[in-house]
């Protein structure tokens, strides 16, 4: 249960196990009068550094430095036992046996940890947990919780779906980890001990998930800790020098794409989440945005990247788009129009991934588009998914995609996805699991989806489909998740999607609708209001959309944020050809938008030549790489977007 585990083991061993903030409470039961505990460093990942000091006959301190997903992991525990030990190290002292013996034939052991040292971890220990009795530190536990999940009082006759709602509620509220002592004092990202004097440092930013939905509950619900989130990005911005991608133990693995931590900072913004530098916080995520990795250079200078570029092109072209859209709205927050024109035209760059063909989201290559390509195919071009998920992946520019394709082409093809066959092709990618055609519940690019029906006056479709992952995809089992609960996040789903709500582009103080999943439910707020199952009842009834404000009656900001208001996007030229290389002489066709003209460079020529017409054919017969670019006349000054390169070797 929340607060408290017990197995009894194959041997006869019964563990039970409780915990306060920083100190985990162990309690043993053994068969026999003599037994051991083993302290294994060597478990799990690569040990860097260790020691294990022997403070006396019930103590023991332990420091661990270790490497693997966090690259310099720091581990320090305090533990005291209930009983007086016998110790017996191993050859390099890695592992120590600790034999007891007792007529109780019973153990308790209360391990402080800390992230800063010895010394942090025993004051975790002194403050925290000053006293050996279990089922009071297993009783706190239970209330602490408690507290947090009344934060949502559900009710229905369905046991099973009270279960399933209360579990999923409770791993959506288990990361981020608080990672700072009793006394304020972290590691930072820089490796240094920092203090903290008005807010807690966390750790876990699995941000590539949690932007979606489980970041925007604690908007909802715990507001407070979500300026905590954000403050701790700020510290980690400022001790190592950029924002948080996928943090773990103040260290950045890298893992996963896009910038994310700019969603997080402008979906609280724009819910009237402000008690933070601000200044700051744009100016860090300037600096995620410009970064030289990953491929930021040339999607900066391309608008988009090729296959030739950086692997998964195509998810990161299109989340780059999404976080620069939320970078957009913190520049238009503090009125900077120059950073606004910035950061929006760079949100467009999911248009040029945008086949006008096929209509799928598509891999380019040398210019043009990727030959052969099958929609259902997972490859290197996209991360975790295919051009069927990601080709819906515009959430903060929707009703321009829709425009793209005409409303009712747009619901067929919404149609179609869930309705294809649910095989895919290319390679083995376990993430993508929960398959409704080829919709992939079990992982997250695909968890917006279903509400875009809202966005086409169907809210009926959106319901259904919602409440069909819901009752499917969701149980008490032990396999009751269809994929990876990637810290919270589809749980978080769960959470919001049962209250019949969800936030399709965080950074936009608005959710899309459906009906609510129970008979009866009451979100309490931290101001003190609340809203329920009546208000989507009586007031929300008509609604595709309801704005935070509304729903929670919290004030956003006023200012009047440009949230749908776009800029003029050109985008750049589409080569196509028969591939790089060629033998005597190869013809090469360059499109642009209608209505445009066409600028191009031959090396070899170097002599930039206009073309009158959005479409013209080239034949080539010797080596050069070809630049072109979109032009725009609009009277006596004109536009061009950026360049296509594409290189052809005879």
């Amino acid at each position: 249960e929340a607060g408290f585990y017990s197995v009894r083991m194959d041997n006869g061993i019964r563990a039970e196990l409780t915990a306060t903030t920083r100190v985990g409470f162990h309690q043993y039961r053994f068969p026999e009068g003599e037994f051991s505990v083993i302290i294994d460093l060597t478990h799990r990942d690569e040990l860097l550094d260790y020691h294990i000091n022997l403070i006396n006959k019930k103590t023991i301190a332990l420091k661990r430095v270790s490497t693997a997903w966090a690259r310099n992991q720091h581990a320090y525990a305090y533990m005291d036992f209930s009983s007086a030990f016998k110790a017996t190290f191993n050859a390099d002292s890695t592992k120590v046996i600790l034999r007891f013996k007792n007529k109780h034939r019973s153990l308790q052991i209360r391990v402080a940890l800390s992230f800063t040292g010895v010394n942090g971890a025993k004051r975790n220990l002194e403050t925290e947990l000053n006293h050996w009795y279990f089922e009071k530190v297993k009783e706190d536990a239970r209330s602490a919780w408690n507290r947090e999940l009344k934060r949502i009082e559900v009710r229905d006759p369905d046991e099973e779906k009270l279960r399933v709602f209360y579990t999923a509620f409770y791993h959506a509220l288990i990361h981020p980890n608080t990672a700072m002592d009793v006394d304020g004092s972290y590691r930072g990202m820089d490796n240094q001990i920092h203090q903290a004097t008005d807010f807690t440092y966390y750790t876990v930013f699995s941000l590539w998930d949690t932007f979606r939905a489980t970041h925007p509950l604690h908007t909802i619900i715990d507001r407070k800790r979500t300026r905590d989130f954000i403050k701790t990005f700020l510290a980690m911005y400022e001790q190592g020098g950029r924002l948080p991608v996928w943090e773990l133990c103040s260290n950045e693995t890298d893992c996963m794409i896009g910038y994310h931590s700019a969603s997080v900072i402008a979906d609280a913004l724009s819910k009237g989440i402000t008690d933070f530098d601000v200044a700051l916080a744009y100016e860090a995520m300037k600096k995620s945005a410009t970064w030289n990795h990953l491929g930021l250079p040339e999607y900066q200078t391309f608008g988009y990247l090729s296959v030739e570029a950086e692997h998964e092109s195509v998810s990161k072209t299109l989340e780059y788009a999404y976080d620069d859209w939320c970078i957009a709205r913190v520049a238009d927050y503090l009125g900077d129009t120059a950073g606004y024109q910035t950061y929006i035209h760079r949100a467009n760059a999911w248009r040029n991934l945008l086949d006008p063909e096929t209509m799928f989201m598509r891999p380019r290559v040398n210019g043009g588009w990727l030959t052969p390509f099958e929609p259902r195919e997972v490859n290197n071009h996209f991360t975790e998914g295919n051009a069927w998920q990601y080709s819906f992946f515009v959430p903060h520019q929707v009703p321009d995609l829709i425009a793209e394709f005409g409303q009712q082409a747009f619901e067929r093809r919404l149609d179609s996805l869930f309705n294809a066959p649910t095989q895919t092709t290319g390679r083995t990618q376990p993430d993508i699991s929960g398959l409704i055609g080829q919709y992939a519940h079990g992982n997250e690019p695909s968890h917006h989806i279903a509400y875009l029906y809202n966005y086409l006056g169907k809210k009926d479709k959106s319901t259904k489909l919602v409440h069909r992952i819901l009752t499917d995809f969701y149980s008490s089992k032990p396999d009751g998740l269809i994929g990876n609960e990637d810290c919270g996040q589809m749980s978080a789903w769960y959470v919001l999607s049962s209250l019949g709500l969800y936030p399709v582009s965080p950074g936009q103080a608005e959710y899309a609708l459906v009906e609510p999943y129970f008979n009866s439910f009451t979100v309490h707020l931290e101001n003190g209001r609340f809203f329920s199952k009546n208000d989507f009842v009586e007031r929300f009834a008509d609604k595709l959309f309801v704005s935070h404000q509304e729903l929670t009656d919290e004030r956003c900001p006023e200012r009047n944020f440009k949230t749908l208001m776009n800029v003029p996007y050109l985008p750049p030229p589409v080569i196509y050809s028969q591939g790089m290389s060629f033998i005597g002489k190869t013809t090469v066709t360059i499109n642009s938008p209608v209505g445009s003209s066409i600028r191009y460079l031959l090396q070899h020529e170097n002599i930039h030549q206009l073309a009158d017409t959005h479409q013209l054919t080239l034949t080539i017969d010797r080596t050069t790489v070809l630049e072109a670019q979109t032009v725009l006349k609009r009277g006596n000054s004109s536009t061009m977007s950026p360049p296509t390169l594409a290189e052809f070797v005879k």
